[in-house]
């Protein structure tokens, strides 16, 4: 059974930027190795998962995603 090392990246989708701030902090000092990437709402979160608008360039695919159930959009 072959093991990836490298940690996954966490997509975090929320509209509260002291939410977002909490979250990187939390991170930080908890010393994650985690990339952490943030949307704001969800129609962001589809087009970051889409690859569409301001993320057509990016090859980041989440291995979790934190979501604020209650988010406009």
């Amino acid at each position: 059974m072959k093991t990836d090392s490298k940690p996954i990246t966490i997509l975090m989708a929320d509209d509260d930027p002291d939410d977002r701030l909490l979250v990187q902090e939390a991170f930080e000092e908890n010393r994650l190795m985690n990339n952490l990437e943030t949307v704001e709402d969800g129609e962001e979160l589809m087009d970051f998962l889409h690859r569409r608008g301001k993320f057509v360039d990016t090859t980041i695919t989440p291995g979790l995603i934190l979501l604020d159930l209650n988010m406009p959009k």
